[in-house]
């Protein structure tokens, strides 16, 4: 296997980001100053990105880091020969609050929205030495603060900002408790998670002792101390120092750690981090982590039972080697000034910068930061920015940390805390160091489970890991080992997942099956298990087992899982892993094998894949029709055609009433509610009903799917009539003839079936063939005198067709009839006769008497005449019309016959204008003469001069012409 370096398995040294492991922990690096320096600096304070530089002359210089450009500079109310100079200054996290102390006692409070310091009247000649912020970090007013003072007394107060002039800033003052110590060289107030606001700590320092309380305070109004009742109702708990050994002359100091920066690169669990504490005494570093339960004056004892002490000998010799010396100096007895990190202790010691590991006490850097005669002011730490600073009198350095916390997983390692290891682990290599180390020490504990689930995000051999498991017989660890293997796996490692994942599932159905076993048996799986705790095992391996499927069914191979599930013959795994994989073939197969229809039927109505349900419909259909075609109909992407071959199988082996046959049912539906017009289903329907026992007596259902077809059927009509003829269907074949428009063969059936009554309804339906509908009341007259027993039927009969005569059916009555027995129908019939005669006489009296004004018409025509004025023109060339021989229409038109006969030419069809122009050229070149000449030229009048042009169908034709042609002038038609 090619070597990957992001896969975790091994360390190399070509590994990116090795070359940063080799480069010191920390740096010190000086501050180039962009602004000119009037006088030494005294004292300096730096919070959020907002550095305080206090000068000798009184001056402050105000420094917004993210824009040191724009300086602050700012004055004390009073030049320091009245006040003395700056001592000291405490910042709170937020930089909106800024304490001022002068050596002569005095004390000012500057707001971060002020330039000019106010005076703390009520802190007048108390030496201030160390300040506890309020937990919240309000920016408007300090709210409650506590005070530590150099005589040993703790005060509470509230400064708030003020503009008015004789408003003070202090809204109170009060002396809490005073310490025989001495000063008190710090102090720390924070909330405790989950106990309340109103539940506070503070730890307070002083040269000898260190103090611890827990409590509850008094309501927060800001009109008076809160911090009363906690001092009052608790006892601190009390860390002190042999007074033997303890040295007034050694600095003290109480630092906290600065705020956990979020990687937004990593998740974040959402615990609230401890911060840690480091007090600085004459033995040397006192530090530990700051609990955050119990919320009891136990939490004390608890802090400071855990708290370590990191010797000053060990810090302030310095030792050849150590990283970053630059050259040897004299030893320090004492550390001037410490800061915490997020890891490490950092201390200045004389002209030195030492940073040691506070979990092992290991020396990172030992560094002389100082030239020969400087002397620092002090160490500051922005606790809400990561950042810490060294001032000197006239220099600033920053001490950057560069990835501070990248051994800190082999610290946790070696102290066998691999929780920590590997949160604290950041590369491959790391993780899989800290899993095989975590795994090892499990597996030597007998912690086998455990060891599986950390070996399974190793680079542990998998074959070592694997037969260590099985030699001591863990099948439980092995399972959850290799469920963790096969999810480092990437998606191309094809055959490495298929391998363990199959062997997965041959573990997972042994499990199940010594489970199960156990259940049977009412024995004891273990000493720990009673066969109830069995049962509830055996349902979290069979959900793990289906968890197991759902995720990795891609990484399965389906014969193999078949084969193995098979073999061991879990019925319910094996159905659920081909549910999982969709192989519901598989699945339907199972259930129809072993007749359980309702599984078959449950695995089904969940498809809809059409093939599935042609494939198992057949057989179906045969054991619970009912509910299939309940399923049948809920599917929309069916093509029922293809159901066609179970439907009919069905109702083949179907014996009872046709209204519950399921086969119609399904096509009824498909039929009516999906209005199929495939004539599959349709012939299919028809054949089902006509083949129908029921049908021979009943022929109800049939007819009325017959009719509801209408005149444009669906079905095969000739199909249909087959079928109907050989299962004996009268009705439905009469119908079905009547359809296709075959009265004849309709009427002619119903007779051969002595079925009268449907011929004469038949016959009634051609009457829009009068003939024919008379031919075939004859047929139906025949058959009804033939089985009548006297002439009164046929009379009778008679009488319901208005076509039919008395001599029409005299020819189908017997020989040996006695006229007598319907002379009085001849007689009718008779006079009918003789009323018929009379009326066509009439009627011919009438066309005589037409025909005779219709000559005098005719003969009136001839005498028929027009007037035309002398100064008539002709309607088409404008010029007088008498000029040359004319035509006169009734219409009062007037035309030159050459013009007429040119327009009837233009307008007239192709066959007439032909004629026109052959009689034309005859009569003009003398080709006939004589009584054929006059002929000719009378037949040209008659063509030319048959209609007016302006007025007749010549008008109509040119409807499509306009008004103004091309050749005209438009304005003449302009309004």
């Amino acid at each position: 296997m090619a070597f990957d370096p992001s896969n975790g398995f091994v360390a190399s040294s070509d590994v990116p980001g090795l070359a940063d492991e080799l480069m010191p922990i920390f740096d010190v690096e000086q501050v180039q100053l962009q602004f000119s320096i009037a006088a030494d600096f005294v004292s300096a304070q730096t919070a959020n990105n907002v550095l305080i530089l206090a000068l000798s002359n009184g001056r402050i210089l105000r420094i917004d880091l993210n824009k040191p450009e724009d300086i602050d500079d700012i004055d004390l109310p009073k030049k320091p020969t009245e006040v003395g100079v700056i001592r000291r200054m405490f910042l709170d996290p937020t930089a909106s609050h800024l304490i001022i102390c002068t050596s002569q006692g005095e004390n000012y409070y500057l707001h971060s929205q002020s330039r000019h310091p106010r005076p703390l009247a009520r802190l007048r000649g108390v030496s201030i030495e160390s300040i506890a912020w309020n937990p919240s970090l309000p920016t408007a007013s300090t709210r409650e603060i506590l005070i530590g003072a150099s005589d040993g007394n703790v005060y509470e107060g509230y400064i708030e900002h003020s503009t008015e002039f004789y408003r003070k800033e202090e809204k109170y003052l009060k002396a809490l408790h005073k310490l025989p110590d001495g000063p008190v060289t710090g102090l720390w107030v924070d909330t405790l998670p989950g106990a309340g606001t109103d539940t506070r700590r503070i730890v307070i320092s002083t040269q000898s002792r260190l103090f611890h309380l827990v409590g509850k305070v008094g309501k927060t109004d800001g009109s008076g101390s809160i911090y009363s009742k906690l001092f009052e109702a608790e006892q601190p708990v009390v860390h002190e120092l042999p007074r033997s050994t303890a040295a007034t002359a050694a600095a003290s100091d109480l630092v906290i750690s600065p705020d956990t920066l979020q990687d937004t690169n990593r998740p974040h669990d959402g615990e609230v981090n401890e911060r840690v504490f480091a007090w600085l005494s004459s033995h040397g570093i006192y530090h530990g982590n700051l609990l955050l339960s119990p919320f009891t004056s136990e939490l004390g004892n608890k802090v400071f039972n855990e708290a370590q002490l990191l010797p000053r000998a060990l810090l302030t010799t310095p030792e050849t080697g150590r990283a970053g010396s630059r050259r040897m100096t004299a030893s320090n007895d004492y550390i001037n000034a410490i800061a915490l990190t997020h890891w490490h202790i950092i201390s200045l010691i004389g002209d030195r910068v030492v940073a040691a590991n506070r979990l092992t006490g290991e020396i990172v850097y030992d560094q002389v930061i100082l030239n020969q005669g400087q002397k620092a002011i002090g160490l500051c730490v922005d606790i809400q920015k990561n950042t810490y600073w060294l001032f000197t009198s006239q220099e600033i350095f920053e001490i950057v940390p560069r990835d501070e916390d990248r051994d800190i997983w082999k610290i946790m390692l070696k102290l066998k805390k691999f929780d920590a290891a590997m949160k604290h682990a950041h590369t491959p290599a790391q993780k899989d160091a800290v899993a095989m180390a975590s795994g090892d020490f499990l597996l030597s504990k007998g912690q086998y489970i455990e060891a599986a689930g950390v070996y399974g995000k190793s680079s542990k051999p998998f074959e070592e890991v694997a037969l260590a498991f099985i030699d001591h017989s863990q099948p439980d660890a092995l399972r959850k080992y290799l469920l963790g293997k096969l999810s480092t796996f990437k998606k191309s490692h094809i055959m490495q997942r298929q391998m363990i994942a199959s062997w997965l599932i041959e573990i997972f159905m042994a499990k199940l099956n010594s489970l199960d076993d156990t259940i049977i048996t009412r024995a004891e799986l273990s000493e720990t298990l009673n066969p109830t705790q069995t049962k509830e095992q055996l349902d979290a391996v069979r959900a793990e087992y289906q968890e197991f499927v759902n995720r990795h069914k891609s990484d399965l191979d389906r014969k193999t899982v078949y084969a193995v599930i098979g073999s061991h013959g879990r019925e319910e795994e094996l159905l659920y892993y081909a549910d999982a994989i969709n192989d519901y073939n598989f699945v339907l197969s199972y259930w129809v094998q072993r007749e359980r229809w309702s599984d078959a039927l449950r695995v089904l109505q969940r498809q809809t894949d059409p093939e599935v349900f042609y494939s198992y419909s057949t057989v179906l259909m045969t054991h619970v029709a009912s509910e299939l075609v309940d399923i049948l109909m809920r599917q929309a992407n069916l093509e029922p055609r293809n159901l066609i071959p179970a439907l009919l199988e069905y109702d083949r082996n179907y014996k009872g009433p046709l209204s519950q046959n399921q086969a119609i049912r399904y096509l009824l539906y498909v039929v009516n509610q999906l209005q199929s017009t495939d004539s599959a289903v349709h012939n299919t329907l028809v054949s089902i009903y006509a083949s129908h026992p029921s049908t021979t007596k009943d022929e109800s259902a049939l007819l009325s799917y017959l009719e509801s077809q209408g005149d444009e059927p669906r079905f095969d009509p000739d199909f249909a009539l087959r079928l109907c003829i050989q299962h004996h269907r009268v009705l439905s074949c009469a119908h079905i003839y009547t359809s296709m428009g075959q009265y004849l063969q309709a009427v002619q059936l119903a007779l051969a079936h002595d079925e009268v009554d449907l011929a004469i309804i038949v016959a009634e339906r051609a009457h829009s063939n009068p003939p024919l509908r008379k031919k075939l009341w004859l047929a139906v007259a025949k058959k009804v005198i033939s089985q009548s027993n006297g002439i009164k039927t046929a009379i009778d009969f008679l009488r319901r067709c208005d076509l039919l005569k008395i001599e029409d059916l005299i020819p189908f009555f017997p020989d040996f009839v006695v006229i007598d027995d319907f002379k009085e129908e001849i007689c009718s019939a008779l006079e009918e006769y003789s009323r018929n005669i009379d009326s066509l006489r009439r009627e011919m009296d009438e066309s005589a008497a037409t025909a005779a004004n219709i000559k005098v018409d005719i003969a009136a025509l001839d005498q028929r005449y027009a007037i035309v004025e002398p100064g008539e023109k002709c309607y088409v060339c404008s010029l007088p019309l008498l000029s040359r021989q004319f035509f006169v229409f009734p219409c009062q038109h007037a035309f030159h016959s050459d013009c007429l006969g040119k327009r009837v030419l233009e307008q007239a069809g192709p066959g007439k204008a032909k004629r026109i122009k052959e009689c034309q050229v005859q009569i003009s070149k003398g080709l006939v003469n004589g009584r054929k000449r006059e002929e000719m030229i009378a037949e040209l009048d008659g063509l030319v001069g048959e209609a007016c042009i302006l007025c007749s169908e010549y008008a109509v034709k040119r409807i499509d012409e306009p008004f103004v042609k091309e050749n005209e002038d438009k304005e003449e038609w302009a309004l």
